[in-house]
């Protein structure tokens, strides 16, 4: 078993029904084992600003699956929640996105899949809530919990707890 940090958001919809159903749909228990969720947060658009905001969370995982499998069961959970992928702007709105932010210390670098995920360090949408759960996972040298405390978050607003 691998341990993986994932990334999930959504501004189109009920976003946090549909990261909820997302988180239950990806994580089964058997191949994909939930271990850690961070709150919900508010955050800005991040590279289309002509949209609403997003509702951004982290999941720490432990799978069985490669990365490539894993990448294949994120593809497919988006899918099943309305994502299409193919017509959707790049950073515009969408129900729901999955990345894979890092599993193990695996480093990939090819066309669909890059580990850790290249950006995750420049987005406080990212970083905030993975601080929340994995602050001491190290990413180029740093810890999680130093690069956040580090990058602005302004526009990151914590959701309250749902029941």
């Amino acid at each position: 078993m691998a341990e993986a940090l994932i990334g999930l958001g959504g501004n189109v919809g009920d976003v946090r029904d549909t990261l909820d159903r997302a988180v239950a749909a990806f994580c089964d228990g058997a191949a994909v084992r939930l271990l850690a969720r961070s709150a919900d947060y508010e955050t800005p658009p991040w590279g289309g600003t002509d949209q609403p905001a997003f509702v951004n969370l982290c999941l720490k995982v432990a799978t069985e699956l490669s990365p490539r499998d894993l990448l294949k069961r994120a593809l497919a959970v988006e899918a099943s929640l309305g994502r299409d992928r193919a017509s959707g702007r790049r950073w515009g709105p969408r129900p729901v996105d999955i990345d894979i932010l890092a599993y193990g210390d695996v480093v990939l670098d090819e066309p669909d899949l890059h580990l850790p995920h290249p950006r995750m360090t420049d987005r406080a949408f990212v970083l905030v809530p993975l601080a929340e759960i994995a602050p001491d996972w190290v990413v180029g040298g740093v810890r999680v919990a130093d690069r956040a405390a580090r990058i602005d978050t302004v526009g990151v607003v914590r959701l309250p707890d749902r029941p």
